[in-house]
């Protein structure tokens, strides 16, 4: 008699792609920019997933002068520096990275409204 060969099928986990991606905090590098509403009509934009190569402050006084609003940079434990701007400045913020050569186009993902 032959032996068979069984092929047991392994647990298929759905969520291992997502998970790994998760798992490397930075690995596609996105820089996400939000849109936050605070209360009426104020807003707030936020960048985040920027290069720790780069100066946070540096590029914030670029973009409060180019915009004409203020901003502040925020230590957030998990997402490490976040630029805050006054308003909805999302388009403004990524045309100004792109345009700066700070980021690739295909790197920015606009969230909100």
């Amino acid at each position: 008699m032959s032996e068979i060969d069984l092929q047991i099928p392994s647990a298929f986990d759905p969520f291992a792609e997502a998970n790994a991606e998760d798992s490397g905090a930075g690995s596609k590098e996105y820089v996400h920019i939000r849109i936050q509403q605070r209360n009426g009509r104020k807003s707030l934009t936020t960048v985040q997933g920027l290069k720790k190569e780069f100066s946070y402050n540096k590029i914030l006084k670029d973009l409060k002068k180019e915009f004409c609003c203020n901003g502040t940079v925020v230590q957030d434990p998990e997402l490490g520096q976040v630029i805050q701007l006054q308003g909805d400045q999302r388009k403004n913020v990524s045309t100004f990275l792109v345009q700066a050569g700070i980021v690739k186009k295909e790197r920015i993902k606009i969230h909100g409204f």
